[in-house]
């Protein structure tokens, strides 16, 4: 059983981690919603609400929620307060055998770090900028940049981290005219190589719901889902 949260938090971490109350509040500094939501550690009180807020204001971050499995109360509770549900998020995993069956053809996947000039260029093609690339500097010793080459050319950058035995993989970016060629393929049993070569069990990455041509990659490759969240913003 795959600890999705501690995973998350291990290989894509906050800045700084923060307690308001019953509430674990995650200072992102720009990195995206993963590194910024608030979420419940402990029984909370309508009431405690606040305390999250405040803490947010604080670090001048909007007030954002992540809801897991089994925390339909909050989830209501903010919704009567006028919370939104934003990024809908499904959790895929697969061992790490499984996905090493297939060999990636020579001169595909490379992994290197820190990330080269070229791979901060596709990331950045994909909206993903020194912010993110700041979580993934304090991402852990064990971690890794994919660079994916297809048609003699750089094409594909990703993240890789490992967490209590569970690879995860963020940041997957492929440029759009070298999409639907078999490179995002490459580039996941690339990360699956990776991690086999440190002992990790499992390959796992989230994805938004709606992001329907990466799930059927997933799929394809025969990764299962493990587990959803979504979040609530003010």
């Amino acid at each position: 059983m795959i600890d999705l949260p501690a995973v998350m938090d291990g290989t894509w971490p906050a800045a700084a981690l923060h307690r308001a109350g019953p509430w674990l509040v995650r200072e992102g500094r720009g990195g995206g919603k993963r590194v910024s939501a608030a979420s419940a550690e402990a029984p909370w009180r309508p009431a405690d609400i606040a305390l999250a807020e405040a803490a947010q204001a604080a670090l001048g971050q909007p007030a954002l929620f992540v809801l897991r499995a089994g925390e339909e109360a909050l989830d209501a509770e903010l919704e009567a307060r006028g919370y939104r549900v934003v990024d809908p998020v499904v959790a895929y995993a697969a061992p790490v055998a499984q996905l090493t069956t297939v060999p990636v053809p020579p001169v595909r996947v490379f992994d290197v770090w820190p990330p080269l000039a070229i791979q901060t260029e596709i990331w950045a093609e994909g909206g993903i900028g020194p912010e993110r690339l700041a979580v993934m500097a304090r991402g852990g010793s064990d971690r890794t940049a994919l660079l994916g080459r297809i048609n003699d050319r750089a094409a594909g950058a990703a993240f890789v981290a490992l967490h209590a035995g569970t690879a995860m993989l963020h940041a997957l970016h492929i440029l759009p005219d070298q999409q639907r060629n078999g490179l995002g393929a490459h580039m996941m049993r690339g990360a699956a190589f990776w991690a086999q070569d440190r002992g990790a069990g499992n390959l796992s990455l989230v994805v938004t719901r709606e992001n329907a041509p990466a799930r059927a990659l997933y799929a394809s490759l025969g990764m299962q889902i493990v587990g959803q969240y979504h979040y609530r913003m003010k």
